[in-house]
């Protein structure tokens, strides 16, 4: 579990980090939403 949410956190932190660069856009939109279902089969994924 800790290693799950530590993957979580980081790619959270790495799409911050290219939001800082990317401002507004469509492809932030794109970064956030492969970020959310990243996330999302992980935490499900047994």
């Amino acid at each position: 579990m800790k290693r799950l949410i530590g993957f979580i956190l980081f790619w959270i932190g790495i799409g911050m980090a290219i939001m800082l660069f990317l401002r507004h856009g469509i492809l932030a939109l794109a970064i956030i939403i492969c970020c959310l279902v990243l996330g999302y089969n992980l935490f499900t994924s047994c």
